[in-house]
């Protein structure tokens, strides 16, 4: 895999999790970010910020609280398809790697 191939993962991956969340570009702060391991370890922390989004609205809808099943729902499915996508960057930037060091120099 190549590295705009690795690129392009990473701003979809970037742009769903914006879409999730419903913050653009300018809200992100993309001064604390450097790079691609800036860009890697934001979106860990949007992937795990949805997956407490998800929990919670599930602890407060099993508690009786006023969420609806259809919020609990979506958020449980935007924190699996998130996660799943960081499953999969991993996995290609785990063969990427081992490609690399494959390598006869």
């Amino acid at each position: 895999m190549n590295s705009s191939a690795l690129t392009n993962a990473l701003q979809q991956l970037t742009s769903l999790a914006q879409q999730a969340e419903g913050t653009s570009n300018e809200s992100l702060g993309r001064g604390s970010s450097s790079g691609f391991a800036g860009e890697l370890q934001d979106s860990l922390r949007r992937i795990n910020q949805l997956q407490e989004t998800a929990t919670t609205r599930s602890n407060a809808f099993q508690a009786g609280e006023s969420v609806s099943l259809s919020d609990v729902m979506a958020d449980t499915q935007k924190a699996s398809v998130a996660f799943q996508m960081g499953v999969q960057v991993r996995n290609r930037l785990l063969t990427a790697y081992k490609d690399v060091m494959a390598m006869q120099v």
